[in-house]
């Protein structure tokens, strides 16, 4: 995570994800490096795992033209006691899934370019366990439409002159 100064006085600083690092051992909030008004954290550490059942999703990702992992991250509520505001949720690398969170409004989504060897590793699991579906077009019920009509919805109309007239209206003059 990278936390630079903010722009205007409601935002005194702006935390953005910048990268994901492989491999990496246990850390929370682990200062990397230091300039004058930008810092850089190993915020994190959280395994990123795939599942057969979203291999579209990942066949997805690598065609973009640039392969991304999402950082899950929500905003904490200030406890006054120096703990960072923002907290990592979760790394993904399904855009259906960050899109999901994206759309709950309660979470923040960061886009990530993919180290090598993580797009080596996605690209490894879809050759091996992705199978396209298929596209099957949807047809209609076959039904018989040459059949005769024997009516047309409303019992109370008598004849086909009378369909565009309110069943109302025939009651009143029957009654006159």
């Amino acid at each position: 995570m990278r936390r630079s100064a903010g722009v205007t006085a409601w935002a005194t600083s702006i935390w953005r994800a910048t990268a994901v690092l492989p491999g990496a051992g246990d850390a929370s909030w682990k200062l990397l490096r230091e300039d004058a008004d930008t810092a850089e954290y190993h915020a994190s550490t959280h395994d990123l795992w795939l599942y057969v059942s979203d291999t579209e999703a990942y066949a997805h990702e690598l065609q973009a033209e640039v392969p991304s992992v999402y950082v899950i991250l929500r905003d904490v509520q200030d406890t006054g006691d120096g703990d960072m505001p923002i907290e990592v949720l979760t790394v993904t690398a399904s855009p259906y899934e960050a899109q999901d969170y994206s759309d709950s409004g309660e979470e923040l989504v960061e886009r990530v370019p993919m180290p090598p060897s993580v797009l080596r590793w996605v690209a490894g699991f879809v050759d091996r366990h992705h199978e396209e579906e298929p596209f099957v077009k949807r047809r209609r019920d076959r039904q018989n439409t040459d059949q005769v009509q024997t009516g047309i919805g409303d019992a109370r109309i008598a004849q086909t002159t009378d369909v565009y007239r309110a069943p109302t209206a025939w009651v009143r003059e029957e009654a006159e």
